[in-house]
Formats: C-alpha cells, sequence, structure tokens
C-alpha cells in the first residue's frame, strides 16, 4: 500500500466511525444548537481529532525513525542501519529506507576507499620525512658533535667550556630528532613486532611525561598483518598522546590481548574523561584507522573501578613517578577500545 492510500485510509477510518455514529447513536441536533449538543459535538470532535494523530503518528513512524537517523550517521560509526517495514510498511517508506540503507552503504565503502588513500599516503610521507631527518639531519649533527670534540679537545681552558656546553646541547637535539624518527617511522614495530614496540613507546613516552604507565601484553598474540598492526601502533600512540596533553591524568594503563577472533588494545587513564561532543581530529583519526584494518572503536566513560580507556578490536588509583608496570588501575575518565579481527589465515 503506497503512503497516499495509507494515510487516505486512515483517514477515511475516523470519518467513517463518526459518520456511524452520527447515523445510529440518539443525538440530534437543534436550531439553534443547545448547550448539551454542543458539548457533544466539541467531544466528538476533540476524539476524531485525537485518534486521526494516533493513527499517523503510527503509519508516519517509519519516516521519524529515518530522520532521527538522517541527522544522526556517522561514516565513521559504520553499521548504522534501519530496519525495513513489513508488508504493512507502505510500499513507499520501505523503498525510501531501503535507498537510505543502500546509499549509507556505498558511503561506507567510499569513506573506508578514500581514508585508506589518505592514511597510506600519510604514512609514506611520515616514512619519507623520517628516512631524511635520520639521513641528512641526523648524519650532519653527528658530524658537528665530532668536530666540536675535537675543537674542544685542542682549545683553551675558557673557550673548551663553552664547547662542551655547545656539544651537549647539540647531542640533545640530536636525540631529539631520533625521537622524531621514532615517532614518524617505527621502525621496532617493522624488525621486532608488535609488542616490542608498544613496550618501547610505552617506556618513552612514561620518561618524557612523567607519567606513571602500567602495561598489561598477552604473550600468545596472532599475527595480524602490516596493517593491523600499524593500525594498532598509531591508536596507542594518539592515545598516550591525548592522555598526557588533556586528560590531566597521572597514570595510564596499556592493555593487548587476545579475545576469540579479535585482538584488542585498550588504553586507560584516570584522568577527566572525555565527551562525545568534544571529539576531535585525533580521535576522528583514530577512527578513520580502526575502519582501514576493518577494526572497531569504542570511546566511553570509565567506572568508578577502571581508569578512563581507549581500546581497540581487530577482526581509554592515581600514580606518581615514572614506570613501566603490570597491573590494573582505579580512577575515572574515558574508555577506548578498539577491536581488530584477526585475518582469517591466522585464526
Amino acid at each position: 500500500m503506497s503512503l497516499f492510500w495509507r494515510i487516505f485510509g486512515l483517514n477515511a477510518l475516523v470519518l467513517g466511525a463518526a459518520t456511524a455514529l452520527l447515523l445510529w447513536a440518539p443525538v440530534t441536533v437543534s436550531v439553534p444548537v443547545l448547550l448539551t449538543e454542543a458539548v457533544i459535538l466539541v467531544g466528538g470532535l476533540a476524539v476524531m481529532l485525537v485518534a486521526t494523530g494516533t493513527l499517523l503518528r503510527w503509519g508516519l513512524a517509519p519516516l521519524g525513525r529515518l530522520t532521527r537517523l538522517m541527522t544522526t550517521v556517522d561514516l565513521l560509526r559504520p553499521g548504522q542501519r534501519l530496519p525495513v517495514p513489513g508488508a504493512g510498511g507502505g510500499g513507499e517508506v520501505s523503498e525510501l529506507i531501503l535507498t537510505f540503507n543502500a546509499m549509507l552503504d556505498r558511503l561506507e565503502h567510499e569513506r573506508a576507499t578514500s581514508s585508506a588513500r589518505a592514511l597510506l599516503a600519510q604514512e609514506a610521507e611520515r616514512r619519507r620525512i623520517a628516512q631524511e631527518l635520520h639521513d641528512e639531519v641526523g648524519q650532519s649533527m653527528t658530524a658537528i658533535l665530532l668536530v666540536l670534540k675535537r675543537a674542544a679537545d685542542d682549545a683553551p681552558g675558557p673557550l673548551r667550556e663553552d664547547l662542551r656546553q655547545a656539544q651537549e646541547i647539540t647531542r640533545e637535539s640530536l636525540d631529539e630528532v631520533r625521537r622524531l624518527v621514532r615517532r614518524l617511522r617505527p621502525g621496532v614495530l617493522e624488525d621486532l613486532g608488535l609488542v616490542s614496540a608498544l613496550t618501547s613507546l610505552t617506556q618513552d613516552f612514561a620518561t618524557h611525561t612523567g607519567l606513571h604507565v602500567v602495561r598489561r601484553f598477552d604473550a600468545d598474540l596472532p599475527a595480524l598483518g602490516e596493517e593491523g598492526e600499524l593500525v594498532l601502533y598509531r591508536v596507542a600512540q594518539e592515545s598516550l598522546t591525548n592522555a598526557a596533553r588533556h586528560a590531566d591524568a597521572q597514570r595510564v594503563e596499556v592493555s593487548l590481548r587476545r579475545a576469540g577472533g579479535a585482538v584488542v588494545l585498550e588504553i586507560a587513564d584516570d584522568g577527566r574523561g572525555i565527551e562525545a561532543a568534544c571529539e576531535g581530529a585525533g580521535i576522528r583519526g583514530m577512527r578513520e584507522r580502526a575502519l582501514l584494518a576493518g577494526a572497531t572503536l569504542d570511546i566511553t566513560p570509565s567506572t568508578p573501578a577502571t581508569a578512563d580507556a581507549i581500546a581497540i578490536a581487530i577482526g581509554g588509583a592515581p600514580g606518581f613517578g615514572t614506570g613501566i608496570a603490570t597491573g590494573t588501575g582505579t580512577g575515572t575518565g574515558t574508555r577506548i577500545r578498539l577491536i581488530t579481527p584477526v585475518p582469517r589465515k591466522q585464526l
């Protein structure tokens, strides 16, 4: 039944019921109209309007659901679809919902494809910049260090002290360049694997931020492939950066475990939490990376028994100081979970 005939039928039903009541009910209308008759007519009109409104609300409910989904749909949260009405749902309504769901399928596929191309190009550019920093800037600063050392060895006392100070500044700058190279191109991820790369990342994070880092990694993790491991590493990197910059946290917990046919990365902190409406470019970037690996990214407030956590799966008590440990934490904040499916050949 088309939407036109559905609405027409609902209105005809109400008007037909009102006409039947007038025909068979002992009701008369005088001229001029008596007060009791006017009350009855107004009451009947009110009943007709209420019945019409109720039936129309029921008949147009699928369009209301479609409108709400259209205003809230997010292509970075795939899978949001409307159920298609059954036989009584209306031909045009069912066709409209089917068309909208098909459009979402196409847009999600196109978004995932374009995001994959952009992220792969970004990673290629990161590798190029890291290589240039290592080969050009790093080598030049190493040569400067050698020249300063020779000059300091031959210089008189007062000048030697100034040259030693210049050496230290250059050495610190060289260490910073090397740290940037590791962030741009995690060579340890390619050489030693995901667990070693995350271990190095958390240790470096703890050293430079002073936050207490808790690490819990399973030993029997399946291979995810280069793309999946890179997604997990970049999400962990961005999550730790957010915890240091925005969460006002003192303790961060990083866990990596296998759950059925997926690998789950979870990062929790004891900071102030995050609201969904406040998602910035960093979290949007994490969602795009999750789409690249077919993963699921969840961001939820933590309970009093847990810390803020970021968890990603592939298929976010205050502490002090710096260090890496094992265990669980307490606090309030945000939980981000990324679930990455294991490639079928690895299951």
